[in-house]
């Protein structure tokens, strides 16, 4: 059996993966589409693996497999930040504010019906 640090460390590594072939393939030359999408899918996965965690459908093995590891490696904080900044540098003032806020609603309403989500369907 995997220790979990193994775990996180596969699961980061096929997060990372997705994330880079995202980057790669969603058109980001006027607005970061990129971030964005795997933002806010990643908050609704996440919350669907947090319920999932907290109703017993999904072991703790595979919860940091998916949640700490995959998700964790998927969605990235630091490029939104690096991104918004170098919107807000171009002079992009709409798009900074638009990729901010929706960022900021989006992601935590998502994870919030991936929750719900994950009750209805696991719990």
């Amino acid at each position: 059996m995997l220790s979990n640090w193994m775990l996180v460390a596969i699961g980061g590594a096929i997060g990372a993966v997705m994330r880079f072939y995202v980057s790669e393939t969603v058109p980001t030359s006027t607005f970061p589409w990129a971030t964005l999408s795997v933002n806010l899918v990643g908050s609704l996965l996440l919350g669907t693996v947090a319920a999932g965690a907290l109703t017993s459908a999904l072991s703790e093995s595979q919860a940091l497999l998916l949640g700490a590891g995959l998700l964790g490696a998927f969605t990235t904080m630091s490029t939104f930040s690096v991104e918004t900044i170098t919107l807000v540098e171009a002079g992009e003032w709409r798009a900074a504010t638009t990729y901010v806020m929706v960022s900021a609603v989006g992601g935590p309403l998502l994870a919030f019906v991936g929750w719900k989500s994950g009750q209805a369907v696991m719990g």
